[in-house]
């Protein structure tokens, strides 16, 4: 296809330039003649548009010999070049001459390039329409001849990022590009040396941890939903009891943002009851235990149950269950037992499903729409607040401590897990646990509450002691354990410890992870 566009485009020049010479010739010819109605330059162009176009009106024609020539080339012409501009239009409008065209005249916006047109990428695509005015999609790919054209604008474009690029030629903000297949980044060929573009690339992975560093950032569809959920419904101080019947890829992740997250207060005792194959999980975090008991309820730390027999065995416990979340891999599994369990149980609490469509009237989570997010893929504004995070506690301390850039990945991610957290201390700091989303309104409100009731020793040691718990549960579940001297390959670290048991420098550590209010109550990035 390429090579016949090619050939178009030389057959096209060169007929072009010969019909300028020909409208010169003829112009040339006519014009001194005292009989001749072709006096001028646009003259010979009209002449020349009838006589191509068969249409002859017969206004205008040539009297001198050579004229009658030129006149003649023309006629003798008309079909060839009617039919070579014709392919060479339909050439332009049918390949990646029109899109490319249309590309060139919207440099300044902002390019959003996807290397497949799935269900995932179409789903990002239309929600970064929906947020951003200025977006311009691109699939990497021709559209299918059976594909619905999306409800959203959008380019498809059969070229790699690399010609992407040179074709935006450093205008506006630099491109975006999305591998939304899962592990894709390592298998298409259209992420080879993407590193060393200027673009900021964000691929769908299982493995692997996020990455802030260079230009390559992680995203895990399962983790997006785990987020999506405990934000969209966090813990409240009411919930005791929580069962989780699925354990695979979302259900381990819905665990772990629980672990990470679903800290509200200093005595908490939440009892999380797992049915599902945890022999994997509990093998590689063997240090819960001490954050957290296991396999027994506990009235004074949060419990982790994980329970051998089947759920169907549990009637008691589903019955005073709080809330019952429903995070099977396999969809259908899951609604086989929301059904069951609302045809066959005594449910006082709410049941959670996760269904990667909209299901009225089922309490459902983890939707496309709602996981394939701009804020949720690209994680702008927690990365921002994980960085200020970052910027506080080197303020805080009186020793030398790493810059973002300079961290590893175990500590970036701590930062970040930091600033997963702020909606749980906005909700504390307001009393008000119908809160779900965070606004600049809802900071500089929640920042208020903190200066107060920080001059407070009671509530400022309260906050540290809370912050302390999250800390804790963080390090432990990447299995780190108390060390008298922090050694990071050992994964040993001092304040690994009781709270009693910190000095007031790391007591004030605590600090950093509730400053970051003041920063977000100035910045406009939440």
């Amino acid at each position: 296809m390429k090579r016949n566009n090619k050939i178009y485009l030389r057959i096209t020049i060169f007929l072009f330039i010969l019909y300028i010479g020909l409208l010169f010739v003829l112009y040339l010819s006519e014009h001194a003649n005292s009989a001749a109605t072709i006096r001028s330059f646009g003259d010979a162009c009209w002449y020349s548009l009838v006589t191509l176009t068969t249409v002859g009106y017969g206004d205008l024609t040539p009297v001198t010999p050579l004229g009658h020539a030129v006149g003649s080339v023309f006629l003798l012409l008309s079909a060839g070049i009617m039919m070579t501009l014709f392919g060479a239009v339909i050439s332009f409008v049918t390949s990646e001459g029109l899109p490319f065209f249309l590309l060139g005249l919207q440099r300044k916006k902002n390019w959003y390039y996807f290397a497949d047109c799935g269900i995932e990428a179409s789903t990002l695509a239309e929600n970064i329409c929906k947020e951003d005015p200025d977006a311009i999609i691109i699939f990497g790919e021709k559209k299918k001849e059976q594909m619905e054209f999306p409800d959203y604008p959008c380019l498809f474009i059969s070229a790699s990022p690399a010609r992407i690029v040179a074709h935006k030629k450093k205008a506006g903000t630099r491109c975006k590009v999305f591998l939304m297949k899962e592990n894709d980044i390592g298998v298409n060929s259209r992420a080879a040396n993407l590193h060393t573009l200027p673009v900021e690339v964000y691929a769908r992975t299982t493995n692997g941890r996020d990455s802030l560093s260079g230009n390559i950032r992680f995203f895990h569809s399962y983790d997006c939903c785990a987020r999506q959920y405990w934000r969209s419904r966090p813990l409240c101080s009411s919930e005791n009891t929580i069962v989780i019947i699925g354990f695979g890829n979302y259900g381990r992740c819905i665990l772990e943002r629980a672990i990470l997250t679903n800290i509200i207060s200093v005595g908490q005792h939440v009892a999380y009851h797992i049915f599902g194959n945890a022999s994997v999980f509990l093998a590689m975090h063997s240090h819960l235990h001490e954050t957290f008991s296991l396999n027994r309820e506990s009235a004074t730390r949060d419990s982790l149950i994980f329970h051998d027999d089947l759920w169907e065995q549990c009637a008691e416990l589903l019955g005073r269950a709080d809330r019952i979340i429903i995070c099977t891999d396999d969809e259908p599994d899951g609604w086989n037992i929301f059904w069951r369990l609302n045809s066959y149980y005594k449910i006082r609490g709410q049941i959670h499903l996760r269904s990667s469509q909209k299901a009225p009237g089922v309490s459902y989570f983890g939707a496309n729409e709602e996981i394939y997010t701009p804020d949720q893929i690209m994680r702008t504004t927690l990365n921002k607040a994980a960085v200020a995070i970052n910027e506080l506690f080197r303020q805080s301390v009186s020793y030398p401590t790493l810059s973002w850039d300079d961290l590893d990945a175990i500590h970036r991610e701590s930062k970040i897990s930091a600033a997963d957290h702020i909606l749980m201390k906005i909700r504390i700091l307001l009393n008000d646990e119908t809160l779900t989303e965070v606004t600049p309104a809802i900071i500089r409100a929640a920042n208020v509450e903190y200066i107060e009731n920080k001059k407070s020793d009671f509530m400022r040691d309260m906050y540290r002691r809370l912050d302390h718990s999250r800390w804790l549960r963080f390090y432990t579940f990447y299995n780190w354990t108390y060390g008298p001297a922090r050694d990071d390959f050992a994964r040993q670290h001092p304040m690994l410890c009781p709270y009693e048991d910190l000095n007031p420098e790391q007591k004030r550590e605590r600090d950093a992870a509730w400053e970051l209010l003041s920063c977000l109550a100035m910045d406009t990035f939440l």
